[in-house]
């Protein structure tokens, strides 16, 4: 009896076939996959421009409070209110008329004296007047003198002017108002506007750090003056540039704070005080500073930061890092990384510890200013 041996169909065959096809190790790569490629940037330390950026208010640089110096009646007022005025320019008449009949009073005062004592001159020598009528008319002259230069000044005095340049403010008292000296009668306020400052504060413990780090040459600044930039409300950036002018000796005891001060010129009037602005101060140059993208950076629950590193051999390695300030797109790293390392930038999601990739280096652009 002839035994008949079973035929497999063809189209079962052929799927078999096809599928030990699948299975079969690419040539050049026997048994395994190719490195995945990733993005990697080496590490060269570079020069950065160091940028602190602080809210503040304008303040004008001097504020004179004009008041009444004598006792009057105010005849006029001699300014446009919120003009600019200068130095000497008369805001406001006072009646006149009693200081300048004091003056004539003076003035005849000081004749008849110095006459007299003119006249006891040539006979105290020949012993015709005595010396103490002689002395007392020397006195009296003196007193008249004095006297005649007192009611000049107050004459004077009545032609209120402006102590300093600037801006004037409202007029605080109109024609007709007796003003007074003994009461210091206020007429007008005047602040200068150009310069002017812009007062801001800082941590007393930013201050320090910024100190030491001047003075270890960490940050290397390229003039004694530190550089101040405006941004004003509008979001404009202010065109002229400003210098920081001092610190203050005295820390805030209830916020630890510090005030400082940067002077601006104003030549147009731009900046008022009370006005809001964002002063950037340059506080200097790192010179070897080690920035990574943002984007390299891992950042655990924790807080430890740390990059994925491409060793010598292709494999990645992950390494612990300390990060300092953020500019618009990078990382500036304290610590961790040395120059000549290898980061992975991109592709970290196909990058684990151990494995062989394949690096393609795309270089490290130059990164903005690092704001704090």
């Amino acid at each position: 009896m002839q035994t008949r041996v079973p035929v497999k169909p063809i189209g079962f065959v052929f799927m078999a076939l096809l599928a030990a096809g699948c299975h079969r190790a690419p040539a050049g790569y026997p048994g395994q996959m190719p490195p995945p490629l990733v993005n990697i940037i080496t590490v060269r330390p570079q020069a950065l421009p160091i940028t602190t950026q602080f809210p503040g208010r304008i303040d004008s640089e001097q504020v004179a409070n004009v008041n009444a110096r004598v006792d009057g009646v105010v005849l006029r007022r001699d300014f446009e209110q919120g003009a600019n005025v200068t130095n000497g320019q008369v805001l406001y008449q006072i009646d006149p008329a009693p200081y300048q009949a004091q003056l004539d009073s003076a003035n005849a005062n000081l004749i008849q004296s110095q006459s007299l004592m003119n006249r006891y001159k040539p006979l105290v020598g020949i012993n015709a007047v005595s010396r103490q009528n002689y002395d007392n008319a020397v006195s009296a002259a003196a007193q008249a003198k004095a006297a005649r230069e007192i009611a000049a000044i107050n004459l004077g005095y009545c032609s209120v002017a402006a102590p300093i340049s600037g801006r004037i403010g409202p007029a605080l008292v109109t024609e007709g108002t007796l003003v007074s000296q003994a009461g210091a009668t206020p007429m007008a306020v005047i602040q200068q506007l150009d310069p002017i400052y812009f007062d801001f504060t800082e941590a007393s413990v930013e201050v320090l750090k910024l100190r030491a780090q001047m003075q270890s040459g960490e940050l290397q600044s390229p003039s004694k003056e530190l550089k101040v930039t405006l941004q004003l409300p509008d979001g404009s950036i202010y065109p002229h540039e400003g210098k920081l002018l001092f610190q203050d000796v005295s820390v805030d005891p209830s916020s630890g704070m510090v005030t400082l001060r940067a002077e601006f010129p104003n030549p147009d009037h731009v900046l008022l005080p009370g006005m809001f602005a964002v002063g950037t101060v340059d506080e200097g140059i790192a010179p070897n500073t080690i920035l990574v993208p943002q984007r390299a950076v891992v950042i655990d629950p924790t807080g430890a930061a740390s990059v994925m590193l491409v060793t010598a051999t292709n494999s990645v390695a992950p390494q612990p890092i300390r990060l300092g300030a953020a500019t618009a797109t990078d990382w500036i790293v304290q610590s961790g990384l040395k120059a000549g390392d290898r980061v992975i930038v991109d592709g970290l999601q196909k990058a684990f510890p151990g494995m062989v990739v394949n690096p393609v280096d795309v270089g490290n652009s130059n990164a903005p200013a690092a704001h704090q």
